[in-house]
């Protein structure tokens, strides 16, 4: 008998390439006229980074945004061609390992402006570079008198290779919200004092908020991942990770017996329980611990969904599985907790979190299985 790595863990992530694809080739076709980058910071939003760079790659993917210069670094052995930016600037002291990746870093400083022409001078070239501009948010990038301020430095700008410049929404997945208008209104007029320079300003909720925000550039994110770029509307994006938690024992409980720790679930009826491989080392939040009776939080088995019931513990997790046929599920069953049937804002509901947490939480325990790992028209 082949034993294979799901058959040893607990639970299993799938990571379907293929709904990647399919994203990223949707936002690119929303974005219309503007190129469609790619956020994979945080190891692809912790879904692995050279599956994800592989495929999006496929998918036509070319300009690739992290955060921190050593995944510029490790993203640059997996794509030698990629644009890749680094969100974070200029590291101090770092710009010869920039140059050496070719990594454009997202200035956000006269400081680091001044650094990285000074670097360039002495490379014998100018190197490109992105000018992040703060226009509202108010955490990385030029304010405006710095912006001015750095325009107005010649000396500094003759030794810059502009070739973005870009900006952050904060209440993008709020399209009413006033400051969208008023950050958009106000990157416009800063992209006026660059003229020919291309420009970047929609994440990936900021690609459906219309032409003014896609300019030449969009850089989506937790949308390419499965995440609802739209809040309160039916989520356009493809599902891309799913896991599933192995049942590992169903026990029957009689009426007023309780489940897990804390004795905080009660049965009020004769109760059939699933207990499942899955906790938060792997990162199913806590969070999702119920005393209710029936949720909030669920996961999927046999087509239906079932109540997570007690507390979420180290290893495993409990299930209401009595509305289901008797022997329906069984050692070995395995419920989805996160996918196309529980999605993944739904369960950061539950959590009281974001679903940008909750994937970058997931645990390393996990069987990884990825599908659609070969080019178009294989699996």
């Amino acid at each position: 008998m082949t034993t294979t790595p799901q058959d040893l863990a607990g639970a299993v992530l799938t990571i379907d390439l293929v709904a990647l694809k399919d994203n990223w080739r949707l936002l690119s076709k929303r974005a219309g006229a503007a190129e469609c980058g790619a956020a994979v910071k945080g190891n692809a939003y912790g879904l692995g980074i050279e599956p994800v760079a592989l495929a999006l790659w496929e998918a036509g993917c070319r300009a690739y945004f992290v955060a921190r210069p050593k995944e510029g670094e490790e993203l640059r052995v997996i794509l030698p061609e990629a644009t890749i930016y680094v969100l974070d600037g200029l590291f101090a002291g770092q710009a010869e390992f920039y140059a050496k990746l070719n990594l454009c870093p997202a200035l956000i400083s006269i400081e680091e402006a001044r650094e990285w022409a000074s670097f360039g001078r002495a490379y014998g070239r100018k190197l490109p570079c992105a000018l992040h501009v703060d226009t509202g948010i108010n955490r990385l990038g030029f304010s405006k008198p710095e912006f001015d301020a750095l325009l107005d430095d010649a000396f500094t700008m003759e030794g810059l290779n502009v070739s973005l410049l870009m900006s952050h929404l904060a209440c993008a997945d709020d399209p009413p919200h006033p400051l969208n208008e008023k950050q958009a209104e106000m990157f416009a007029a800063l992209r006026g004092r660059l003229p020919g320079v291309k420009a970047s300003l929609a994440n990936s909720s900021g690609i459906f908020l219309g032409d003014s925000f896609t300019h030449d550039l969009v850089r989506p994110g937790i949308a390419l991942y499965g995440g609802n770029p739209t809040p309160g509307s039916p989520n356009p994006m493809r599902a891309v990770a799913h896991l599933e938690g192995a049942v590992m024992q169903v026990r029957n409980v009689k009426p007023g017996e309780t489940v897990g720790y804390g004795a905080t679930w009660e049965a009020q009826r004769p109760s059939r329980i699933a207990v499942l491989g899955a906790g938060y080392k792997d990162g199913v939040p806590r969070a999702l611990s119920s005393k209710q009776v029936d949720g909030p939080a669920q996961v999927f088995i046999n087509g239906r969904r079932c109540p997570v019931i007690g507390r979420v513990s180290m290893d495993m997790l409990a299930a209401d599985i009595t509305g289901l046929m008797p022997h329906s599920v069984v050692r070995g069953t395995r419920a989805e907790i996160l996918g196309s049937n529980i999605l993944i804002d739904e369960a950061a509901s539950w959590a009281g979190t974001i679903s940008y947490e909750l994937l970058t939480r997931l645990g390393s325990r996990y069987a990884r299985l990825y599908s659609g790992l070969e080019s178009d028209g294989s699996t």
